[in-house]
């Protein structure tokens, strides 16, 4: 441990913080902090202000020559706002601090003091036993049960099991694990913390204990590697810190045909669950309907939300921040009755940037004037080549293109631009659930 006074210059304010998971820059950070906490925002900066200071340190960790805080995000936000006023978020409180550094005459230091870790798995142990009372934002807030689980998924500290030691007991059993090095627990912890990532190993820790979801061969070949990459340091926390460096990897194992394929699975229907179970075994009569593809996604008859608030397996990364805020407004916010029009515009933005995703991910070739149901072809085309889609059901996106039938382009057209056309929420489950395989496709590129 170690106590240094930096310039405020020097300090980021964390893009992956764990109160909203990973967000693209800085700048959406502190954003977010500002629209989720508001009054908790102004009322700490007013107490900065009385008070001349900070009174506890900011947690840090060097980066690329800067210190990224990952414990005072608030404090430093509220600390870089209060000298430019200009990089809140909106008009109300750029006067706002302005008139608060004026007021109370706010002598700004030039220095912060700071607790500097450069162990990242002592800054986690440290974040793991904070955060308990918020004093109505004067204090550290609680994390909630969804920041509670961006820090699980970021860290796997907290699962029931530990990835790190079920991976090296079955590799150590096979005589496959690395000689004579340690393997680095936490840094595996790290890579396979969510289960859209151990999918792609070919396992699976969803109910508590570790099972094979491919073939145990091939999953130990992948897992053999992961070890040796780790141990012998080839692969450090820096490169999988975030989304996209986990998913950097794992695609670098793909294209070396070193993870798992759909022929290898050992359950060919990927089952998300419905939210009746009672319709479990009418579920497991159309997954056997269902052709063998490496994601699929069930069809469950009644919703009170327009996505079914089951595992989609999506990796979030910071790119995706509007994405995943539209995916979760329509999954657990906006009721399907109540708010027809409301879920429908967003089903086609959702669907528009999920589109745009893959293409820049994919670099795919399209024509910049492209229809919507011509570039969602040429995505399922490239899916089909790539085996994440079957033959059946890239004829069901063919079919997206004919403006004569309910579930196609035209239809999600009219939603948005037609003042006659009133959506059904049974009309747009029908249009999610042919859709939901593509969008999730295009969100996991």
């Amino acid at each position: 441990m170690a106590y240094r006074l930096l310039p405020l210059n020097d300090l980021l304010v964390n893009r992956a913080n764990d109160r909203h998971g990973e967000l693209e820059n800085e700048t959406a950070a502190i954003a977010w902090l500002f629209n989720s906490k508001e009054d908790h925002m102004k009322a700490l900066a007013r107490d900065i202000v009385d008070a001349g200071e900070i009174y506890e340190p900011l947690l840090v960790s060097p980066i690329n020559g800067k210190f990224v805080v990952f414990d005072g995000n608030r404090r430093l936000t509220c600390l870089k706002v209060l000298k430019e006023p200009n990089k809140a978020p909106n008009k109300n409180l750029q006067s706002y601090f302005s008139s608060l550094k004026e007021k109370k005459n706010f002598v700004f230091p030039d220095r912060f003091m700071c607790q500097v870790e450069t162990d990242r798995d002592r800054v986690d142990d440290i974040l793991f036993r904070r955060h308990t009372g918020n004093q109505s934002g004067v204090g550290q807030s609680n994390w909630d049960d969804r920041m509670k689980a961006n820090f699980v998924n970021r860290t796997g500290k907290g699962n029931a099991v530990s990835v790190a030691d079920e991976v090296e007991q079955r590799l150590v059993a096979a005589n496959m694990a690395p000689k004579h090095r340690k393997l680095p627990r936490s840094t595996m912890n790290r890579l396979l913390s969510s289960e859209a990532f151990r999918n792609r190993v070919g396992f699976s820790v969803s109910r508590g204990k570790f099972e094979y979801t491919h073939q145990e061969d091939v999953v130990l070949r992948a897992l053999q590697r992961i070890a040796n990459d780790l141990a012998r340091r080839e692969t450090v926390l820096g490169d999988i810190w975030d989304v996209d460096g986990k998913r950097a990897y794992l695609d670098k194992l793909e294209a070396d045909g070193l993870l798992p394929t759909v022929k290898d699975s050992l359950t060919k229907h990927k089952d998300f669950g419905s939210v009746d179970s009672t319709k479990k075994s009418e579920d497991d009569v159309n997954s056997k309907k269902a052709k063998a593809a490496s994601v699929s996604v069930s069809k469950p008859s009644r919703r009170v939300n327009l996505i079914a608030r089951t595992d989609y397996g999506i990796a979030w990364p910071g790119r995706l921040q509007r994405h995943r805020a539209i995916w979760e407004e329509l999954q657990f916010h906006l009721v399907l009755p109540d708010h027809s029009n409301a879920v429908s515009v967003l089903f086609r933005v959702l669907l528009d940037l999920s589109i745009e995703n893959y293409i820049s991910q994919n670099e795919l070739t399209v024509g910049a004037n492209d229809k919507l149901s011509l570039r969602a072809l040429r995505i399922a085309e490239d899916l089909h080549a790539k085996k994440k889609i079957d033959h059946k059901y890239l004829g069901e996106i063919k079919k997206f293109q004919h403006a004569d039938r309910l579930i196609s382009a035209d239809t999600l057209h009219r939603y948005v631009h037609s003042p006659d056309f009133a959506p059904s929420p049974d009309h747009l489950v029908a249009l999610w659930d042919t859709l939901a395989t593509f969008i999730v496709c295009c969100l996991k590129s």
